[in-house]
């Protein structure tokens, strides 16, 4: 069975994320990057699947040179092929990425198509849906459990709905984008990094893909960092007097009640 998890690196979740002045975008400098979480949980997924049906896995990243550091991490965790199709600085918007990444994929064969259900540093949640839509195949979003059926001609997906959780039958191939709760993603061994330093991606360009005059149909007009918490305020006295100025700050003030 052949796999394909498309792969976005974002800024670290852990570090102070800083908007440039003026809004147009993030201070990069000395900024970490790993591999977006989601797809964190594609990947593992992909492996599962190889390791009980049989086949190989191949990620395609789209971005600038840095990206390769997530690549490398993607072959550690047991990936075996790579695909990095260079990008700028200046990102394309969800629909863009998705056009480059299916004149990509055209030219690979595949079964199953994984990404994450979002990027945590945008949260477009529109790469695998478009994806899906471009390359005229069924989709199932949000996916928590995957059921390949033993003959690989169609999988079973559970979704997450509000209030529950939706059985889908898909055939396939189809894409999917994983939840967090899909499975737990597994560490890169000392073994596997070694050997992902052998590996050669592959690169595409947008000439290779036929790709001369891509656009992007939105532009981001401006960043804002959240507004800064107003500080707690400690209630004292006794708790019959602190319950009731308790229940008028969130009635009168916070406004919740």
């Amino acid at each position: 069975m052949k796999i394909i998890v498309c792969v976005k690196q974002v800024p670290d979740t852990n570090v102070f994320i800083k908007v440039r002045e003026g809004g147009d975008g993030i201070v990069t400098e000395g900024l970490a990057y790993v591999v977006n979480p989601y797809e964190e949980y594609a990947v593992e997924e992909a492996l599962r699947i190889k390791e009980k049906f049989g086949g190989e896995v191949t990620v395609i990243t789209l971005g600038p040179d840095r990206v390769v550091e997530a690549i490398r991490t993607c072959l550690a965790m047991g990936v075996d092929h790579a695909i990095h199709l260079p990008e700028s600085d200046d990102e394309l918007d969800p629909l863009a990425t998705a056009r480059v990444l299916t004149e990509a994929i055209k030219k690979l064969d595949y079964d199953i198509i994984l990404c994450g259900k979002h990027a945590v540093d945008d949260g477009a949640s529109q790469v695998g849906p478009a994806l899906a839509e471009y390359l005229d195949l069924p989709q199932v979003t949000f996916v928590r459990k995957i059921e390949i059926a033993e003959d690989g001609k169609s999988a079973i997906a559970h979704r997450e709905v509000e209030g529950g959780t939706q059985v889908v039958k898909s055939s396939l191939p189809a894409v999917f984008t994983a939840e967090k709760d899909l499975n737990e993603p597994r560490y890169p061994t000392l073994k596997g990094m070694m050997a992902a330093k052998r590996i050669q991606i592959q690169i595409l360009n947008h000439k290779d893909l036929g790709l001369h005059s891509l656009k992007s149909k939105s532009r981001r007009l401006k960043l804002l960092p959240p507004p800064e918490r107003p500080p707690g305020k400690m209630l004292q006295g006794e708790p019959e007097e602190i319950v009731k100025e308790l229940v008028r700050l969130l009635r009168d003030e916070a406004k919740v009640i």
